[in-house]
């Protein structure tokens, strides 16, 4: 299975100058794989001196507008709060001297935002994962993103298409994504598929049959999360249960020993252990009120950027509430805080008087109503990774930076 798994990975890669615009894998490896690896060691050097804090990647949700009102969402329906242009300029400068080049953006719909683009492209040494549903995703868009190059976009799909319509409250839902992966494709992007795993799409996107369509389509990477049941439709029946989070991890295990595209998740570490990206530091996460946030799905901060948001990288460093929260975490479980302890959450929360960042100004409330959930800690049943590659990669780039102890 060893020459099996080396040929399999090579075909995934080998995908990418295939059928990328030599601009688009010029700027994959000289703008993301090199700079990511140098910021992975520059945080781990910071984290083992004790020097003073900042993040390896950002994530920034630049708006809360959307398209679509997908339950299980976090994001406020309807809700209107925004970063100024000037805020995420400002935002991208400081991380950028602080060593960090790779930022995802996220919404609401981040297409919505007027001068996203131009943004993009005039911090063309910085590499940018763009979370979309893909309905905005034009041939004209997709073109002008494979002209700047420093971009990959990452459309969301959470199911096929009754799944699509009946999770994301619209009509052909599924349909209107294709066409945004359609886009990708002829435009020669580097691009991949999102899928936030529940019950009710677990069998249609956990499937061989749905990484080889992918893959067919042109999907480079398939990136695949737990589902959460937060927001103001949370549906917490639809959460996954311990045994399906097993499947889950042997999926994954499984399919990467000859998947014909990458498989990506930021559960598990080489040896199967479950690790949280939040409390090892290695990224954390901006709100569209700039609130700087331990993790997407957990909408309270204490501490917000100013007009310019040039003042990121001193917020990071003097952070008393993400340090804290970073230790609690760690010290808690490997898992997820947010499904497997939200009354201890919420409570961390209160003691530290957070404030809700959203516009809906329920989340608290959501928080003290959640009930246990199994998390991906899997425990005894740990699986390591089976793929070299895999392995290898996670070992190197992936795992506790002395979070646990």
């Amino acid at each position: 299975m060893k020459k099996t798994s080396y040929i399999a990975f090579a075909r995934a890669m080998g995908r990418i100058p295939l059928t990328c615009r030599p601009r688009v894998t010029w700027k994959l490896v000289h703008t993301f794989a090199l700079p990511a690896a140098r910021a992975l060691q520059a945080f781990e050097r910071r984290q083992a001196a004790g020097e003073p804090f900042f993040p390896a990647f950002l994530m920034i949700s630049i708006t809360e507008r959307c398209n679509l009102a997908c339950s299980g969402c976090w994001v406020t329906r309807g809700g209107r709060k925004s970063l100024s242009l000037e805020q995420l300029d400002g935002i991208i400068r400081e991380t950028k001297r602080r060593g960090c080049r790779f930022i995802g953006l996220l919404g609401g719909e981040p297409l919505l935002y007027k001068g996203l683009l131009n943004l993009i492209e005039r911090h063309a040494d910085c590499y940018f994962q763009l979370f979309t549903n893909g309905h905005l995703l034009t041939d004209e868009v997709a073109r002008r993103l494979a002209r700047a190059g420093n971009v990959t976009p990452l459309l969301s799909v959470e199911g096929l298409e009754e799944e699509s319509d009946r999770r994301r409250h619209g009509q052909d839902v599924f349909n209107h994504t294709l066409r945004g992966v359609h886009a990708c494709r002829r435009a020669g992007l580097f691009f991949g598929l999102a899928a936030s795993i529940c019950r009710s799409n677990y069998h249609e996107l956990l499937t061989r049959e749905y990484l080889e369509r992918a893959a067919r389509l042109g999907a480079h990477y398939l990136w695949y999360y737990i589902y959460r049941p937060v927001g103001a439709d949370p549906q917490p029946d639809n959460a996954l249960t311990a045994e399906e989070i097993r499947g889950f991890r042997r999926f994954l295990v499984e399919q990467r020993q000859d998947a014909p595209l990458l498989l990506i998740e930021t559960y598990w570490d080489a040896d199967g252990h479950a690790l949280c990206p939040g409390a090892t530091g290695m990224s954390h996460h901006i709100s569209p009120s700039g609130a700087l946030e331990f993790c997407p799905p957990i909408q309270m901060a204490k501490d917000w950027i100013g007009s310019t948001g040039q003042d990121v990288g001193r917020l990071f460093e003097s952070s008393v509430f993400l340090a804290d929260f970073r230790r609690m975490v760690a010290s808690t479980t490997r898992g997820c805080l947010l499904l497997e302890d939200p009354v201890s959450l919420a409570d961390f929360l209160e003691y530290h008087h957070a404030q809700d960042t959203t516009s809906r100004q329920t989340v608290m409330r959501e928080y003290r109503q959640m009930r246990p959930r199994p998390g991906h800690d899997l425990g005894a049943d740990a699986m390591p990774e089976a793929n070299p590659f895999y392995r290898w990669l996670k070992r190197r780039y992936f795992f506790g930076f002395g979070a646990y102890g």
